[in-house]
């Protein structure tokens, strides 16, 4: 009876060591994806002709997915999961604020990819898209009007349905970066890992807003990217 016991106990012990290296496992998962995301970052703000300056000057949120494969969800679709980060405060007009993760996911993605990993990078405009983003899954193009953004130092020739979109899309590829198409794809706030990340149920606004939130040690990076090259919202300031 007692070898009986000491068994089941070794096997209790056994299990919540393997519950413990998967919950640590499933954590670096959302590490690598902010380190990945910061790397992504920083490359493409190191492009000439990259994103105009103006452009992210303006913008609330930036969306970053690192090397999205295309995979078999549905028909010819596609996964990513990536970081969203938005300017703090109610109005995002603060500081680059803690990141939720994120997920993109549609056939338009895959119709992108073709065969290669490929980053994309979303820019957030204004306070309806920001506001939309981050309360519910979101269709680019219906719920939310999007558009392939212009490369380039500035906006300034740009269309008029490009400076009127609430999201602004781009992608990189095979080294090559460029504004893509990406209606009919969806947005969605990814809550296990932002559960795993934060150590309890969070929404994604309530992230955004980042009151009383501890931030990730492994954020800093991919805050300290934005906040070195845009600091301060310039949407609302007068020419």
């Amino acid at each position: 009876m007692k070898l009986k016991h000491v068994m089941v106990g070794l096997m209790l012990v056994g299990a919540v060591s393997m519950d413990g290296a998967v919950a640590a496992q499933q954590t670096e998962k959302e590490s690598d994806r902010l380190r990945n995301a910061a790397t992504v970052l920083k490359e493409i703000f190191g492009m000439p002709d990259a994103i105009p300056q103006d452009l992210l000057d303006k913008a609330e949120c930036v969306i970053v997915f690192p090397s999205v494969k295309k995979v078999a969800l549905g028909v010819g679709g596609s996964y990513g999961r990536g970081v969203i980060s938005c300017r703090g405060g109610s109005t995002f007009d603060g500081h680059w604020g803690p990141p939720a993760m994120f997920a993109l996911e549609g056939a338009s993605i895959g119709f992108q990819l073709g065969a290669q990993a490929t980053d994309f990078l979303l820019l957030v405009m204004n306070d309806r898209g920001a506001n939309s983003v981050m309360s519910s899954k979101v269709k680019l193009g219906a719920d939310a009007s999007a558009a392939a953004g212009p490369k380039g130092r500035t906006a300034g020739a740009s269309t008029d349905i490009v400076m009127q979109a609430e999201i602004l899309t781009y992608s990189r590829a095979r080294g090559l970066f460029a504004g893509v198409s990406l209606e009919g794809s969806t947005l969605r706030s990814d809550g296990d890992a932002n559960e795993r990340l934060y150590g309890r149920k969070i929404e994604a606004r309530e992230i955004a807003l980042g009151r009383n939130l501890a931030m990730p040690s492994d954020a800093l990076p991919l805050l300290d990217v934005l906040n070195a090259r845009s600091p301060v919202n310039l949407s609302n300031r007068p020419k």
